[in-house]
């Protein structure tokens, strides 16, 4: 196999997670940084590999996957050790209801292009701005609590990292960069601190990562 291309952005928390199943899987590859700052994901030569125009992107044995979770149920299907979801179909529910509870119904709502609308297309304040992401936060992380206390370990479900570690971690370091009070979530903050415990979560974050020039 070729090495694997990454397109992705530092601080892109759908790059950081798979960033995370990477490593997870022991898979090397080749980071391209493209700037969201600049719009480079809206660049002609950009949308021609990824019409969506978002970050990230994986080119793996021939294929040009987009989509984080997608991307990482690839990696867990490819690479099945570690696995990243439970073999039991209602553990493994558990679980990617949790990851999706992130990547579905937290992220979205508060990522760079929704942010950035607000502010310049609608005319609001940081203020209201930052509000709103750390509205979204609390109502998210609050049902992640739940959700996780029961089959909570060491990480969210169990003694091992799941897909929903994977995008819990970055989630929190967004969190933190818009400032938002954590500490009503102590089973999410413990699954994390478990998690950059370990060097596949530890060399994925985005202090770490190239910087796009």
């Amino acid at each position: 196999m070729t090495c694997p291309v990454f397109y992705e952005y530092h601080r892109s928390s759908a790059a950081y997670r798979v960033r995370i199943a990477l490593n997870l899987k022991g898979v090397d590859y080749e980071s391209r940084p493209v700037n969201l700052l600049e719009s480079e994901q809206r660049s002609d030569d950009y949308r021609e590999l990824n019409p969506q125009g978002l970050v990230p992107m994986l080119e793996i044995d021939g294929h040009r996957l987009t989509q984080s979770l997608a991307i990482i149920v690839y990696l867990d299907q490819a690479f099945p050790d570690p696995p990243l979801v439970p073999r039991d179909p209602a553990d493994g529910a558990h679980v990617r209801a949790m990851a999706l509870a992130i990547a579905c119904d937290i992220h979205p709502l508060n990522n760079l292009r929704v942010l950035k609308y607000l502010k310049n297309e609608l005319g609001q304040p940081q203020e209201q701005v930052d509000r709103w992401y750390a509205h979204w936060i609390a109502e998210g992380f609050t049902a992640l609590e739940t959700m996780a206390k029961a089959g909570a370990g060491r990480f969210l479900f169990g003694d091992e990292p799941t897909i929903a570690d994977v995008c819990l971690v970055p989630q929190l370091y967004n969190a933190r960069r818009f400032n938002v009070p954590l500490g009503d979530w102590p089973t999410l903050l413990r699954a994390e601190e478990n998690a950059l415990r370990l060097d596949a979560f530890a060399a994925a974050h985005p202090d770490k990562q190239q910087v796009p020039a």
